[in-house]
């Protein structure tokens, strides 16, 4: 019996290595279209936004307003939303558009992680969970903001690289 597994083992040993260095680099295989502010402006801003809106509640002088889905097409604009948000963050760890290998991939992963659980919520329909993914969401958009985009924070901070307003 072990000497069957030896034997396989043999076999797909090389194999394996001759698969893996066969196997084209990622830069080979994918061409990104978007550079990172388009992918950020058609791809995932739009998206998060769906989700984003969603669910909530309006106050203004006429009352409040409740947002929600009303039926099951928009229900499925929500999932597809999800879908597309934490696919954005594989989008982000490619070749060329990764800016590092340290914030940059541990915050792509957590939009991953939380675009992964707003499709859960939105498969189940649970309005609040919808809600509450959506807080976790936006704050994991904004801390990666914080650190590799200010400006779309905070346009005035001189931080962000913005023109001193007294010259």
């Amino acid at each position: 019996m072990n000497g069957g597994r030896r034997s396989r083992a043999g076999i797909l040993t090389p194999l394996i290595a001759l698969v893996a260095c066969s196997a084209p680099a990622d830069e080979d295989r994918y061409t990104a279209v978007a550079d990172m502010p388009e992918l950020m402006a058609h791809v995932l801003e739009p998206n998060a936004q769906v989700y984003w809106r969603a669910v909530g509640w309006i106050i203004d002088s006429e009352g409040e307003h409740e947002l929600r889905p009303e039926s099951e097409e928009d229900w499925l604009a929500v999932e597809n939303a999800a879908f597309v948000v934490a696919e954005a963050g594989n989008l982000l760890m490619m070749d060329g558009r990764a800016l590092d290998d340290g914030p940059w991939m541990t915050m792509s992963q957590a939009l991953i992680d939380i675009g992964r659980r707003a499709v859960e919520v939105a498969e189940q329909r649970d309005e609040q969970a919808v809600f509450d993914v959506g807080a976790e969401m936006y704050f994991v958009c904004t801390q990666c903001h914080a650190t590799y985009a200010l400006e779309t924070l905070r346009p005035s901070d001189e931080r962000a690289g913005a023109p001193d307003q007294g010259s």
